[in-house]
């Protein structure tokens, strides 16, 4: 791992993308680089105020923009890219959420229609302060307000796909992708197979805050500043789906429609990578994960559903550090950055 440099990408309007793979490289980093990269929110930054619908501000397929992609030396199909996501600060003291007709958990879609009249399109801003640590939530019809915890997280966060497909930024898969999980905040670590020469990771969708699950399929939407740093680590065990490290905790995600496969995808990983740390049995593990694993829900609206298998280390017996303690480097790599 090199010393690590320090560069900040700041995409112009019509830099940003809108698939991962497909796209030319915007810079190059090397395991130990730490950078920070500003993102928009899933907008582009359209939708400012209650007038602004995303319907009329906003373009199919130009939702969801990534910066990015970056081309990660050395880093080749069947390695594993480690990203330590090291802080993500609210680029503006505003953000949006909203309702669209035929999108969310609690409407027909196109997909499956049914008589009732789509959801009403409608918009709501949030007033954020990072002082405070707020997020404030104002009703639309009455004077209902909240002060919600600030807790940003990345939306979006990937690298190209395997076998030169492109995929739009909406949805998540086997590649990162949008898996709006709210696991996905400062001081936690992602590990995305790499499919391609030089990985190209890519980033975006800012969220100040989300409910697991993402009901209505819209979070409290940012522009952020998030700060990273990555490291290839090659060869090994192959990482065939997205993995989560923080200090506490190992997560395993899955991706897929209905939900039940997403459950099934990201437990059959937890189960098979805690059996392997650990050297666990694999039903030893499947059962100590079924009494103490928790399954945190990303988003039920996407292309694909996103659900998590997440363990606590404490009930680990003496596991080995995961992709040789890549977390603890890089977590040390990133302190003091801002």
């Amino acid at each position: 791992m090199s010393s690590g440099s320090h560069f900040t990408y700041r995409p112009a309007r019509d830099e940003l993308a809108y698939t991962f793979g497909g796209r030319i490289p915007v810079a190059h980093v090397r395991s130990g680089d730490v950078f920070t990269v500003h993102t928009e929110d899933c907008f582009g930054g359209r939708v400012r105020g209650p007038a602004d619908l995303p319907s009329q501000v906003c373009a199919m397929p130009y939702l969801n923009p990534v910066s990015g992609p970056f081309f990660v030396e050395d880093a080749e199909p069947g390695d594993t890219l480690a990203v330590h996501i090291a802080s993500i600060v609210p680029a503006r003291d505003w953000g949006v959420s909203a309702t669209f007709p035929y999108f969310g958990a609690l409407t027909s879609t196109p997909h499956t229609t049914t008589l009732q009249p789509p959801l009403d399109e409608r918009v709501w801003v949030y007033h954020i302060d990072p002082t405070a640590g707020t997020v404030r939530y104002c009703a639309t019809t009455s004077g209902h307000r909240v002060e919600l915890p600030l807790d940003p997280m990345i939306g979006t966060i990937g690298v190209a796909p395997a076998a030169m497909e492109t995929r739009a930024t909406i949805v998540p898969d086997y590649y990162g992708g949008n898996l709006d999980t709210p696991q996905l905040r400062a001081g936690t670590t992602l590990y995305l197979g790499v499919n391609v020469h030089g990985a190209l990771l890519a980033l975006g969708d800012g969220h100040a805050r989300q409910g697991e699950g993402e009901a209505c399929g819209v979070a409290v939407e940012i522009a952020t500043v998030t700060t990273l740093a990555v490291e290839v680590i090659q060869g090994g065990l192959p990482t065939a789906w997205p993995r989560l490290e923080t200090d506490t905790a190992i997560m395993s995600v899955g991706c897929a429609r209905p939900l039940e496969d997403a459950y099934r995808i990201a437990h059959h990983d937890l189960t098979t990578w805690t059996a392997d740390l650990c050297r666990l049995d694999a039903l030893d593990a499947y059962q100590l994960i079924s009494q103490a694993g928790r399954a945190p829900i990303g988003n039920v609206c996407d292309p694909n559903y996103t659900i998590l298998a997440a363990i606590d280390k404490a009930h680990l017996p003496q596991p080995q550090p995961a992709y040789a303690d890549a977390h603890a480097r890089l977590r040390s790599l990133t302190q003091g950055q801002p």
